[in-house]
């Protein structure tokens, strides 16, 4: 498979990374350059990792376990939103929540990652070079993420107070967006 094929797949692949990232700069909105290269190295790090477990575990993941990762992951995603949302609505001071919370970071980085992971076994019927695969995908996940976290961050200091929902929403719509995919697909 050619370098394009590959880049144009990493494109892909980011769009959900880039959604939760722009989610994770508005509601972070004094978020350091620091901590927006922790979120997108653990944004990249599954991304290419789940590719490269993919076209390894491929041939071992049966096609029923295969359907279930949406269903997870449409799951975690509505659940970490929806909790966001709540969040936010008791909340009646101004406290900046960390959202940067390992447990919460990687949950949304498995969730966001399945589709490497299906790749991953694509790549494997198609005998690509995986670790090239791997970094590019890793790599185009982590430009894709600092992008978003700046561009949130930027709109997170004008939306103002309870921009968590806005970040909660975009968490429900992936979730809603991959589900449907798969389940059109």
């Amino acid at each position: 498979m050619d370098y394009f094929t590959l880049l144009a797949i990493a494109l892909g692949l980011s769009f959900d990374t880039f959604a939760v990232s722009l989610s994770y700069g508005v509601v972070r909105n004094s978020i350091i350059f620091r901590q927006a290269t922790r979120v997108a190295v653990v944004f990249a790090l599954f991304q290419g990792g789940l590719t490269v477990t993919g076209y390894y575990l491929g041939s071992l993941v049966s096609e029923n376990f295969a359907s279930a990762n949406y269903w997870i992951a449409f799951g975690v995603l509505v659940f970490l939103g929806a909790k966001m949302i709540i969040e936010s609505l008791r909340s009646n001071d101004e406290e900046i929540k960390d959202y940067n919370n390992p447990v919460m970071l990687c949950s949304v980085a498995v969730a966001t990652s399945i589709d490497a992971f299906a790749v991953g076994v694509s790549l494997a019927l198609l005998k690509t070079e995986i670790w090239a695969a791997g970094i590019l995908i890793g790599a185009v996940t982590f430009i894709a993420s600092m992008l978003a976290i700046r561009i949130g961050k930027s709109a997170g200091e004008k939306l103002g107070a309870r921009v968590e929902i806005m970040g909660g929403l975009i968490l429900v719509g992936i979730g809603f967006k991959m589900l449907l995919e798969h389940l059109l697909a």
